[in-house]
């Protein structure tokens, strides 16, 4: 009796040992694509740990240089460090809308200017990966009537278009036959302008990196044709929802009578000089989408977390794709790049309508800095103390030879 009760417990052990591995199995098919890569994540972010922050534990180095970049160099806006998967310092100093006294908060929505575009490739490269469209692809394969030939979304995402820039293009148009400038256009609009006044580019396509909001503007309307979805419609399903960024929208002039956020920009340096949004805050890709330095940290841990592309495809778009300035500096999809010996950080700036942002991600050490303003003053051009006290390599054009000069947004 003895000998079949072990006999039984040894056959139901086997049983549910082969059961499990069976089950084990084909969960690890289940995790996997077509194409035998990793899928994304299931799991939610865990943004409240994430964003979990004590100001009392505010990293006293970091603060000194802000303080100081604000009390000397009138630094306006929010800021964020986080170092290895941890928040160290974020603050937020200053007005949002200075003439009705609003001060800014955390959580203020700031319109992101050129930060869009790395969502933009983010979402086209999301796009490759399903096999909706290729790099290879040219323009005219969604927009028959595009006006240039040879222009693929490869040539688009790294800057090397030859294209005009549809903002100054459209701006003389607009002023030329006094059209109304108070509705934004939608990028279907902005296409469809392009293909009937067929403005004279500025070089044949490939033949130099010549940064233009006209490739992203294009991208963007690529997202709509492929996907039939609005451009907010599908970063916000694939890529704000999965990165638990629930501060952030695109916001069109073309769909919005006023844009609904608290944060004006101010140009000139000055706070007499509030931008108000106008008809060429329509078109989305370039610019458009409106975040929090909290969102945007999150979007840099969805990213190395695997959640929105493979780490195959992320590493492509951080391959510098034109030759290198200065020997530090160029661009990938989407990304600009800065080099030096065992160091990467991918980094993206913005500038538009008063406001000015830089935002980094240092790839081998875990470092990321955001810093959003909108009071475009200059104040950003002062982050040698800053990027010291982070540890995050100097990322400023001719850093190494002294010259100050600044990336470009």
């Amino acid at each position: 009796m003895r000998f079949v009760y072990k006999a039984i417990l040894t056959s139901a052990f086997c049983l549910f040992f082969l059961s499990s591995c069976t089950s084990s199995a084909n969960n690890n098919n289940n995790n996997k694509n077509k194409n035998g890569a990793a899928a994304k994540p299931e799991r939610p972010m865990d943004t409240t740990t994430l964003l979990a922050y004590n100001a009392k534990n505010a990293d006293k180095k970091i603060d000194a240089v802000m303080q100081q970049l604000h009390r000397t160099r009138a630094f306006n806006g929010n800021v964020l460090v986080a170092k290895h998967g941890k928040i160290i310092y974020e603050n937020a100093i200053g007005w949002a809308d200075y003439l009705h006294r609003k001060e800014l908060n955390i959580n203020s929505q700031f319109e992101l200017a050129s930060v869009t575009k790395t969502f933009t490739s983010t979402a086209i490269l999301m796009l490759m990966e399903q096999g909706k469209l290729s790099l290879n692809d040219d323009v005219k394969k969604y927009f028959p009537d595009f006006p240039y030939d040879g222009i693929t979304i490869r040539l688009l995402l790294t800057h090397r278009s030859g294209m005009m820039n549809y903002v100054y293009f459209t701006d003389d148009l607009y002023r030329a036959e006094h059209r109304d400038q108070r509705k934004g256009l939608t990028n279907a609009q902005e296409m469809a302008l392009i293909a009937q006044y067929k403005p004279r580019p500025f070089n044949k396509p490939d033949k130099r990196f010549l940064y233009n909001n006209s490739n992203f503007m294009v991208l963007g309307s690529i997202i709509e044709k492929v996907t039939g979805q609005s451009y907010a419609d599908f970063v916000k399903t694939h890529i704000f929802i999965p990165s638990g960024m629930a501060h952030t929208a695109v916001y069109s002039k073309a769909v919005y009578e006023k844009i609904p956020v608290d944060v004006v920009g101010h140009d000139r340096g000055q706070w007499r000089y509030s931008v108000a949004q106008n008809f060429l805050d329509g078109p989305v890709g370039d610019k458009g989408i409106y975040s929090t330095v909290g969102d945007l940290y999150l979007y840099d841990r969805a990213l190395r977390q695997g959640r929105l592309l493979k780490q195959a495809t992320m590493d492509s778009a951080y391959v510098p794709r034109n030759p290198m300035l200065h020997g530090h500096f160029s661009y990938g999809y989407g990304w600009r790049i800065f080099e030096a010996p065992g160091k990467q950080v991918i980094y993206h700036t913005g500038w538009w309508h008063g406001f000015r942002h830089i935002y980094l991600r240092d790839i081998k050490d875990d470092i990321t800095i955001v810093l959003l303003s909108n009071l475009s003053n200059g104040s950003l051009l002062k982050l040698d103390d800053l990027f010291n006290a982070a540890g995050m390599p100097i990322v400023r054009k001719s850093a190494y030879k002294g010259n100050g000069d600044t990336s470009d947004d």
